[in-house]
């Protein structure tokens, strides 16, 4: 999707259209930004970029909070046509998605064709522009689609990968960071031309098993990093976290207390959308100099109830905090996980109040889902309410089933042993 914030945003004010528009937070403030127009990019903006530099490049820039449940609401819509092209739909992201298409020739003609289609249909559909790559693989797809921008269509045909990428900057394949970039400039190589030519021998000496990758994304495969999956194939999560910046630092005990609930409300939802049980609970502390801890503990039964993450998260927090030292960032992270069952961390003792607390959680869930996440929450987390970031992947993505959804489709949870079945 082209700009997909921004042009979600135009949407709903039509003003926007043609400025340079920055989604993500005000000028003054410490987040960074979520999309920039391609106004905006003119000047240097770009996503992740801090918003403060951001105005400082682009001064006369719109700057705007962001509206997630905008976002979530045309994510389906976006999500619903993709789907009547092909049932294999992969959602990289929130704004990007690769089809298979394969065995689809007579439903929906040749490649190009087909790509013709889908763009006007997304276009007629959700009033928003996308930009499409054709490839023989996920690579050298989402690199097509990228220089098929704006509301472009590019087709690189079978055996003519490698020479369509090989006067691209080596920074220009999928998951070649900062980092690398500047390993394989020390080294000489600048365009993925010039890591074509280097022996796999010479790349698997110099980075290992990333070296052999990077031999074979020269030439246009789907070697590692982010292909080593089919399309459409859901892959498990290793790790749920979310974490938040303050716009001015803070020591104010309550008010970190009060944003640790919200962060652990916020990793509690993730989990169950998943159906996952997490049995290790990890803080992030960053204080204003920038210094930063991470401590972690690991659960003597898994879980999934915000109110348990937030009593390990603030048993963490009040061990580790220097008492009134001003605070920058906070995290909670849960990892560990197992698809276990609601009955394996019921408390023994007072399981009815274990029981109470699934059934409100799971109440407060449907509202989030029907009103946006901000609808309902726990009271300790309300002196602690910030912004959602925008930048961040949905609750509830389209593409992928969710536990709560797997459960009412396939009827009420297992009653054996007071368990739920898990995803």
């Amino acid at each position: 999707m082209d700009a997909f914030f921004v042009s979600v945003e135009e949407l709903f004010d039509p003003s926007l259209k043609g400025k340079p528009v920055v989604v993500g937070g005000q000028r003054d403030e410490r987040g960074v930004v979520s999309a920039a127009s391609y106004a905006a990019r003119r000047f240097g903006v770009h996503s992740a970029m801090p918003l403060r530099t951001a105005a400082k490049l682009c001064p006369q820039a719109i700057f705007v909070n962001g509206h997630p449940e905008r976002y979530r609401e045309y994510l389906h819509k976006v999500h619903e046509v993709l789907g009547h092209f092909s049932p294999l739909v992969e959602m990289a992201s929130v704004d990007e998605a690769y089809l298979d298409m394969t065995g689809t020739e007579r439903l929906h003609g040749r490649p190009l064709r087909s790509a013709h289609r889908l763009h006007a249909e997304m276009k007629s559909a959700t009033q928003l522009n996308c930009s499409i790559g054709i490839g023989t693989s996920r690579l050298v797809a989402k690199v097509s689609s990228a220089k098929a921008k704006p509301n472009g269509v590019l087709w690189i045909l079978p055996g003519e990968e490698a020479k369509f990428l090989a006067p691209l900057a080596v920074g220009d394949i999928p998951g070649v960071g900062k980092v690398m970039e500047e390993k394989l400039h020390a080294i000489g190589i600048e365009k993925v031309g010039d890591l074509a030519r280097m022996e796999e021998r010479d790349l698997e000496e110099r980075f290992g098993k990333w070296g052999l990758a990077l031999a074979g994304k020269s030439r246009g495969e789907d070697a590692g990093g982010w292909f080593d999956t089919a399309v459409g194939e859901n892959v498990d999560a290793k790790s749920m976290s979310h974490e938040h910046t303050f716009n001015e630092d803070t020591g104010d005990a309550e008010r970190l207390q009060s944003t640790l609930m919200r962060l652990s409300e916020m990793v509690g939802r993730r989990l169950r959308e998943a159906g996952y049980f997490a049995r290790t609970i990890q803080l992030k502390l960053r204080y204003k100099d920038f210094s930063t801890i991470t401590r972690a503990h690991s659960l003597d039964e898994p879980t999934q109830m915000d109110n348990r993450i937030f009593e390990e998260a603030r048993h963490l927090f009040l061990t580790n905090w220097k008492e009134g030292a001003a605070v920058r960032l906070l995290g909670v992270q849960a990892s560990n996980f197992e698809s276990g069952t609601m009955g394996a961390q019921l408390d023994l003792l007072e399981p009815s109040r274990d029981e109470r607390w699934r059934k409100a959680l799971a109440a407060a869930d449907h509202v989030r889902d029907k009103f946006g996440e901000a609808a309902i929450g726990l009271a300790r987390g309300m002196k602690g309410g910030f912004r959602e970031r925008v930048h961040e992947n949905p609750a509830a993505p389209p593409g992928r089933s969710t536990a709560r959804q797997r459960s009412e489709l396939s009827g009420p949870p297992r009653s054996h042993g007071g368990t739920e079945e898990g995803g």
